[in-house]
């Protein structure tokens, strides 16, 4: 079973408690998803495999880490999930994007794939799949299922708010995708938005509603 990890540091709590409120215009609300994923990015990397590499100092040779393997790519789920790449990329500057475009129909509010973008090399890479909500688990499921019928196979899911249903989900279709979120919510109402949440992300960064 994947593991859930609720990322409870102050200042990711913080902020969280800051972009919930209505009144946050679509500037601040942008300026603090990107700092919620820089700093969430430092607690989901945590994990990451590192080997030994000799270099040279201005002083003398010795051994040092660096990460292992082929880095890390990012994979929003557009469009809402390009909000957290900013953030991200200022914690892992080498890392390749990709991108997967997906809406979720209004009616059965299942996930329709509209876009797929990936580094050609995406396969061989640690992948973190963002987007800012984790509603009923449709488009991240859908995502990741995606993402491994191209070869992938080091996945992470992370969301800042997640409802219990999305958790639930994701659990069952993936158990080998680590989730990390910055809260856990109570539950989705009868339109499908996690309650408390923030409505409707993609709407609050890039100030469509």
């Amino acid at each position: 079973m994947s593991k859930v990890i609720v990322l409870d540091h102050p200042l990711i709590q913080h902020k969280i408690g800051m972009i919930r409120r209505k009144e946050l215009g679509s500037k601040d609300f942008r300026a603090m998803v990107s700092e919620v994923a820089m700093l969430m990015c430092y607690e989901a990397t945590r994990d990451l495999k590192l080997q030994d590499v000799e270099i040279e100092t201005p002083i003398c040779k010795t051994t040092v880490k660096e990460l292992k393997g082929k880095k890390l790519a990012i994979v929003p789920i557009l469009r809402a999930g390009l909000g957290m790449v900013d953030g991200m990329l200022n914690m892992i500057p080498s890392a390749k994007v990709g991108h997967i475009g997906l809406y979720r129909d209004p009616e059965t509010l299942d996930p329709v794939e509209y876009y797929c973008k990936l580094p050609k090399d995406c396969d061989e890479r640690e992948v973190f799949v963002v987007d800012p909500m984790l509603a009923t688990g449709g488009s991240a499921a859908a995502a990741i299922t995606l993402l491994k019928e191209k070869g992938v196979k080091n996945i992470h899911f992370m969301c800042m708010i997640a409802a219990p249903e999305g958790v639930s989900r994701m659990q069952e279709e993936h158990p080998d995708v680590d989730l990390y979120i910055a809260a856990l919510d109570d539950h989705l109402n009868d339109h499908g938005y996690i309650v408390p949440g923030l409505g409707d992300a993609g709407d609050r960064i890039f100030g469509t509603k």
